[in-house]
């Protein structure tokens, strides 16, 4: 049950008692939302106060966008109670809005204001009344006018069409027309469109879906310096870690339908994550060596009951009769607890934590990529491009000379550019420049129209797409054990040791994954695969922000050349602290940091 409708009930008749009784806006009780046979959130309980900024985090398709829709009062929960009291309204900023077909630019900022656009009808409603009333009337009229109005200019009502104006000159938005069709923007257009009219809304409370996604450095700095200036409740969903360092009071992580907070900000969370793990690990040792005893004592116990004889003479004093029964029921009795023992640990495992992620790369053999070029056909390769011989570590892996290539909508220009084994090289620019194409034929997926590139004979590539594609009818496991090549037991055992997918999730077809577990799915292979080029296409895409940093991790200890697209700060900071190369793709043309 869904108590109070923002949106509906533009003015509630006593706002600030409620408040200041329970100082929560929002109150989820046992709030389970369900999508036909698919239960998304599964019993949560989770209050919103009137500050602070709740971030939520958790892989795409777990439930995140549903839970900010469920606080906003746009879906009602399936069961349970879902208790919202906002006087000053709530805006909320999808990550992919949804209009009805038809809709314009101007209808669409009408709709995403629609309940400042409700108390404004209200007011004007109210002014009406109030000038066609009796007199005797006028004085009820007259304090509901003053109220609404009151409310109204709490909000900044009177202004908000300009500051709807200034946020999309902001965003880079404000050449549009806004009789155009909002079908024609494209998803980023969209989303951005809805961020701008979200903080213009001056609400109560604010509720922002990935709201750093699809933004330059320009627009999202002015964003968090909104965010910073903004008074009340924020909840954001978001995987980047410089905003919820920044931000966040207190996180929610949603997994498996249900929801954990954690205070004292990110790294407030990420403290208690590693308690959780080595808790974790000690309760699985605890787990093994309550095995290992009950075993022992299984086995000690069989032993001394098969030294002692099943049948004694009897003796005058009966001793032999004695020793039979302290036979049966003393060893036989401690073997008979001991399994009891061991059934019961045996059923209710205690699994160890997945194993921190790790590349795959076949050091200890004396294999090696050969110096030998393999030259695309559109020309010879340039030898003054070529490294001098070295160790094995110093040889080109890849060369890219003379690159031209202009099918992809951009003239790519890359000249001179040698990966060698080992090294670390951060790619950026922005969306359009030909980072992904750049990457297509370092894989060889696309041949040079015009120059060369050359890889080393036998140089092994593995890619993790920026792109995680739909899906199909093979399932996970089938999908991870062709991929890797193995058996699918083997398959099934590695994908269970490394964590990125859930047991129950490993005979689900691909097609029936969310993007999140798809992603961890795609994750998953280029970790199994042995490479000696990794390339990473926005790797932060659709990971939860501690998935990010466990794949940071396991860079460090790859010892193969690493090419990554990002627009992630902090990875990029981080990158360039560890010594990677800097490259920026500009309108196809490469440029060297």
């Amino acid at each position: 049950m869904l108590s109070a409708h923002p949106s509906d009930n533009p003015a509630p008749s006593s706002p600030v008692s409620g408040r200041s009784r329970s100082h929560r806006m929002c109150e989820l009780r046992s709030a389970t939302v369900r999508f036909d046979d698919r239960i998304v959130l599964d019993r949560i309980d989770l209050v919103v106060g009137p500050a602070g900024v709740l971030a939520v985090i958790g892989d795409n398709g777990a439930g995140k966008s549903t839970l900010l829709r469920l606080l906003a009062g746009h879906i009602g929960p399936t069961a349970g109670e879902a208790r919202v009291t906002i006087p000053g309204g709530v805006a909320l900023a999808e990550q992919n809005p949804v209009f009805v077909p038809g809709t314009t630019i101007s209808e669409a900022i009408d709709l995403l204001l629609r309940d400042l656009r409700a108390l404004e009808r209200a007011l004007q409603s109210a002014y009406v009344r109030l000038a066609e009333s009796a007199p005797a009337e006028r004085n009820p009229l007259m304090t509901e006018v003053a109220r609404l109005h009151d409310l109204f200019e709490a909000r900044g009502g009177y202004e908000a069409d300009r500051r709807v104006d200034a946020a999309l000159d902001q965003l880079g938005l404000s050449s549009w027309d806004r009789t155009r069709p909002v079908a024609h923007l494209s998803g980023g257009e969209r989303s951005r469109l809805a961020l701008g009219v979200a903080l213009s809304a001056n609400a109560e409370l604010l509720l922002l879906d990935e709201p750093t996604n699809d933004l330059d450095d320009q627009a999202r700095s002015w964003l968090e310096e909104r965010i910073a200036q903004r008074r009340g409740a924020l909840v954001v969903a978001t995987h980047d870690r410089d905003f919820l360092d920044r931000f966040a009071t207190d996180i929610v992580r949603i997994e498996g339908g249900g929801v954990r907070r954690y205070g004292d900000g990110y790294g407030g969370f990420l403290r208690a994550r590693a308690a959780e793990r080595r808790r974790a690990i000690e309760r699985h040792e605890e787990w093994k060596a309550d095995v290992t005893r009950n075993e022992a004592l299984v086995s000690a116990n069989a032993f001394r009951m098969a030294a002692i004889p099943r049948k004694l003479e009897l003796d005058g004093f009966g001793h032999g009769a004695f020793r039979a029964r302290s036979r049966e029921h003393g060893a036989a009795g401690r073997i008979r607890m001991a399994k009891e023992r061991l059934a019961r640990l045996r059923a209710d495992p205690c699994p160890p934590p997945p194993e921190p992620l790790r590349f795959r790369l076949d050091v200890g053999s004396d294999r090696r990529p050969e110096p030998t070029m393999r030259p695309s056909p559109a020309m010879p390769p340039s030898p003054s491009t070529l490294a001098a011989p070295g160790t094995a570590y110093d040889r080109p892996l890849v060369t890219v000379d003379g690159l031209e290539d202009e099918r992809s909508g951009h003239c790519l220009r890359v000249d001179g550019w040698v990966v060698r084994a080992g090294e670390r090289w951060l790619m950026t620019g922005p969306n359009g420049a030909g980072k992904t194409t750049l990457l297509s034929l370092l894989t060889g997926e696309r041949e040079a129209a015009h120059g060369t590139v050359v890889r080393a004979d036998g140089v092994r590539i593995a890619q993790l797409r920026q792109d995680t594609g739909e899906g199909g009818i093979v399932t996970a496991l089938d999908m991870f054990a062709r991929a890797t090549r193995s058996a699918r037991d083997d398959a099934a055992e590695i994908l269970t040791r490394q964590g990125l997918l859930d047991a129950a999730d490993f005979d689900r077809t691909t097609a029936s994954l969310s993007v999140g577990q798809r992603r961890r799915l795609d994750l998953a292979i280029v970790l199994a695969t042995p490479s000696d080029v990794l390339l990473l296409d926005e790797p932060t895409n659709h990971l939860d922000p501690e998935l990010i940093d466990q794949l940071e991790e396991a860079l460090e200890e790859h010892p193969g050349a690493v090419v990554v697209v990002t627009h992630d700060r902090r990875w990029s900071r981080r990158a360039v602290q560890r010594g990677a190369r800097r490259v920026r793709m500009e309108a196809g043309a490469m440029a060297v940091l």
